[in-house]
């Protein structure tokens, strides 16, 4: 699956939630739905999150 289909799904999820719940249900669903998507790109070895981790302990005590 490309992503123009799945971007098309989000889309279609969004518009929905919007259409039947209004904007603070779709305002969930993309940040649930973008959580997730950060969750599965990191368990799938695509995020590295060291960057993080390794900016605090450069710049040491001040």
């Amino acid at each position: 699956m490309n992503l123009t289909v799945v971007g098309l799904a989000v889309g279609l999820v969004l518009g929905l939630t919007a259409a039947w719940g209004g904007f603070g249900a779709m305002a969930i669903v993309a940040l649930l739905g973008a959580l997730g998507a950060l969750i599965g790109r990191f368990l799938d070895g695509q995020l590295d999150l060291s960057a993080i981790g390794r900016g605090a302990r450069d710049r040491g005590p001040r």
